[in-house]
Order: structure tokens, then sequence, then C-alpha cells
């Protein structure tokens, strides 16, 4: 053995549970971070479409495409919330909508 002392990390379990908690206190925001993403989805889209159409309006000396271009990003940043799967709701951990699970198969307690 070498003379010098060796430094020796923690056992990785003991880290574990730590971390653990830290992402599943990340995870429980109630859909505010994706709540948020999706807004700065589509108002960014809306002022940078808007810009392109203001832009092409000045130099085209027509007054309609800053319209057009403000629809067109509010759709563009609806669509890319929608594809990076921020629209859709998690309620229900399997990822199954409560929809899709069928009937319930409590019986007819609750029928009148």
């Amino acid at each position: 053995m070498s003379p010098r002392k060796r430094y020796s990390r923690p056992a990785a379990t003991a880290q574990q549970p730590a971390n653990h908690n830290e992402s599943a206190e990340a995870g429980n925001d109630g859909g505010y971070n994706a709540g948020i993403a999706v807004f700065s989805y589509i108002v960014g889209g809306i002022i940078v479409w808007s810009l392109i159409g203001w832009g092409l309006d000045n130099l085209w000396g027509t007054r309609w495409i800053v319209l057009l271009g403000a629809l067109l990003g509010a759709a563009g940043g609806f669509y890319l919330s929608h594809m990076h799967g921020l629209t859709r709701q998690s309620s229900n951990p399997s990822g199954e909508s409560n929809a899709d699970s069928g009937p319930s198969t409590d019986g007819d307690s609750n029928a009148k």
C-alpha cells in the first residue's frame, strides 16, 4: 500500500434517496413549468412571426401580413408545444387518460 491516504466516496446507496426525493419534488410542480413553456412558445411565435409580417408589410406596402404572421405564430407555437408533449394531461401516472379506462367497475350502486 502507498503511504498516501486515499479518499473514499460514501456509498452510492446513501446518496440515492436524497436524489430521488429531489427529482420527485422537481417533477411535482402541478404542470406549472409546462404551462410556462406553452405560454412562451405561443407568445414567442406570435411576436416573431408578427415582426416578420410587419417587415414584409413595410417591404411590399400591404397591411394584412402582420395579422397573418400573428395567427401563424400562434398556431406554430401551439404545434411546437403539442409536439414536445406539453399539452397532454398527465393526471394518470400510467399515461392513459381517464376516458380510455372504460366504464366504472363499482357496479350499479350509483345508478338511479
